[in-house]
């Protein structure tokens, strides 16, 4: 298999598995992360991901390049043109829809938080991987490279790694990234905003379980509305994503039983165990009486709710 997938108290773990062609992504390899990440999305025991790849020279250097028997020249470019203006039913600019029908088969945005344990060598599809899948990232200090490195193939890449730099890293950073085709080391992708921290490689599996451990520990559907809300909403004008905050916090509020017992573990002084377990429809509120509205209103303008 060329996919790795494994599952280990609430951390479910991808890996890149091809290490003697560089963790390249093929048709099979994506055909088998695809259901690595829909396996993940769908288990409600999965709180977070992990991403890696084996060996330690790289994560994925890119798509597999070579055009298979018998596919022309002719037939690719006719291809590619044709798609600009009738994409496959069931895509997104032309790729399949897996886990996310915003981002396509292979580059989903789950709404689980992913980390990324960037081992190697990161180009092309596998530079992709990296912006549009991984929330926290960690790279290896000593092997972890980054790299644009589409500019060869004549073009700006038909998959959205230069968007992704330009939305997630400065301006200045972003150009001189996506121009220098030597790539960056871990050390100044983490200058750059790229990664979150760069760690000798027989630490690196060990900091992204901690770092996973932690977000399991804490309070699963908030969770995962965090992840949604920072991705669907980010573009959003500021008052109207303080609204859909602050209505996703009531929901939270109202249909899980986890703000009960993070409340009661803090007046316990004891760790909270989050289920993300959710509630019964309940029965409507009494209509208040008029001293009541007063009281209550008095209490609204107080902020006290």
């Amino acid at each position: 298999m060329s996919i790795d997938y494994a599952v280990r108290e609430h951390i479910a773990y991808i890996t890149l598995n091809k290490p003697e062609k560089a963790n390249i992504l093929d048709r099979e390899h994506i055909d088998l992360i695809t259901q690595a990440w829909k396996d993940a999305w769908e288990d409600r025991e999965v709180r977070v991901i992990i991403i890696t790849g084996a060996g330690d020279r790289h994560f994925c250097a890119g798509h597999d390049l070579q055009v298979p028997e018998g596919v022309s020249a002719d037939d690719r470019e006719f291809n590619r043109a044709y798609m600009q203006f009738w994409p496959p039913a069931g895509s997104v600019n032309g790729t399949p829809i897996g886990a996310d029908g915003h981002m396509g088969d292979h580059y989903p945005q789950i709404w689980k938080p992913v980390i990324g344990a960037v081992n190697g060598w990161v180009a092309g599809a596998g530079l992709i991987l990296t912006l549009a899948c991984m929330d926290i990232r960690v790279a290896c200090a000593e092997h972890a490279r980054f790299k644009f490195g589409l500019f060869r193939l004549g073009g700006l890449g038909g998959a959205p790694a230069a968007t992704l730099v330009l939305r997630q890293l400065r301006y200045i950073d972003a150009m001189k990234f996506l121009f220098h085709d030597d790539g960056v080391d871990a050390r100044e992708a983490f200058d750059i905003g790229l990664i979150n921290e760069a760690v000798p490689c027989d630490q690196l599996l060990p900091r992204a379980e901690a770092i996973a451990r932690e977000i399991v520990a804490m309070p699963p559907v908030a969770v995962r509305m965090m992840k949604e809300f920072a991705n669907r909403y980010a573009d959003t004008p500021f008052d109207q994503k303080w609204q859909i905050q602050a209505m996703t916090t009531t929901l939270l509020y109202q249909m899980t039983a986890d703000t009960d017992e993070g409340i009661a573990a803090f007046n316990e002084k004891r760790p909270a165990n989050y289920t993300g377990a959710t509630r019964h429809r309940g029965d409507p509120f009494a209509s208040p009486s008029p001293e009541d509205w007063e009281r209550l209103d008095d209490l609204r303008r107080r902020q006290i709710w």
